[in-house]
């Protein structure tokens, strides 16, 4: 475990604060991006955001959280801190995140790498990077990590490492934690958005949707089980969310690979903080700031750049300047 050296703003010693303040008031300049809509192997698409400058060899792959999109600050944030540091950026959307219904009746969810694996290979495709990282906030960051512990020391050698932010590891213990009465207004919030889009998909798919009780459901436990789960393939929630938690996948990590979940963050409990894994696995590191939220780690200075944004351009900065130095299994 690396200890934090993030301090907090004055006033910005509050977990809700830090969660909240972000996503009303933080203004991130938009970058100059192009779209490109790829296709799935069941046909649907993936839209894809790049931020590109000419002649890099670095990319970095950035993942969104839970109902985010490309355009969330903290995508545009990170990938504004790292173009700066040389990186091209790609923030991609889940299915049905990029401001149009995706096709099929699947959506996105937690556990699914085989989503970002299609956005990887077709990267491989039709680029010539030679580093690539990959970046992951919350649930887009239990998908990053859970990816790259599938894939083990087989894993793409231009997958040079990994940062992931605010990461519920253990999904079921995080549902819970989310229905404390603390945590009611983000899970209000989470819930109209994931309501808004069954209303949408049972429209087109009303043999296969049902909207009995919708309404009615508070939680992600009730929403999980009655709609991620069957939609995806699960028995029910239960079996979603330990087949989909990361917090399995850590010991197997071979590139170098950090993990920020601050100490105060309103959606985490224990379980969500793997010293375990730190411990035994040299290409693991977890750091844990007393403060900093949910995605918050808010920051004011002249750059408007957040200091999670500062940690994760200095780590991937440090992997890409070492990569062919060091060992993959010796990288701290």
């Amino acid at each position: 475990m690396t200890k934090s050296k993030y301090a907090p703003p004055f006033g910005f010693r509050n977990a809700h604060l830090q969660t909240i303040y972000p996503t009303l008031f933080r203004r991130v300049p938009v970058l100059t991006r192009q779209r490109e809509r790829i296709s799935t192997p069941d046909h649907d698409f993936i839209d894809l955001d790049w931020a590109r400058r000419p002649g890099s060899s670095r990319l970095v792959v950035i993942t969104h959280g839970l109902e985010g999109h490309s355009r969330s600050h903290y995508c545009q944030g990170m990938a504004r801190a790292l173009q700066a540091d040389g990186w091209d950026a790609l923030a991609w959307n889940f299915r049905g995140c990029s401001g149009e219904p995706n096709q099929q009746l699947r959506s996105y969810h937690s556990g699914a790498t085989e989503e970002l694996q299609i956005v990887l290979e077709h990267i491989f495709a039709h680029s010539a990077y030679r580093e690539i990282a990959l970046v992951g906030f919350s649930l887009g960051g239990n998908l990053t990590l859970k990816y790259i512990g599938e894939r083990g020391s087989t894993i793409d050698p231009r997958i040079c490492g990994a940062v992931a932010f605010s990461v519920p590891c253990d999904l079921a213990s995080s549902a819970q934690r989310l229905e404390h009465w603390q945590n009611r207004i983000y899970m209000a919030r989470f819930m109209r958005s994931l309501r808004e889009k069954v209303r949408e998909k049972a429209q087109r798919f009303p043999q296969q949707l049902s909207l009995e009780g919708l309404e009615r459901m508070r939680t992600f436990a009730e929403f999980d089980d009655r709609y991620t789960a069957p939609i995806h393939g699960f028995s029910g929630a239960e079996e979603y969310w330990s087949q989909s938690s990361c917090l399995h996948r850590l010991m197997d990590i071979a590139v170098p690979t950090l993990l920020v979940n601050a100490l105060d963050d309103p959606f985490l409990t224990p379980e969500c903080y793997p010293h375990e894994a730190a411990r035994e696995n040299a290409n693991f590191r977890l750091e844990t700031p007393s403060h900093g939220g949910h995605i918050g780690f808010v920051s004011f200075n002249d750059q408007n750049i957040y200091w999670s944004e500062r940690r994760a351009v200095d780590y991937l900065h440090n992997i890409a300047s070492r990569q062919k130095q060091k060992p993959r299994n010796s990288f701290r």
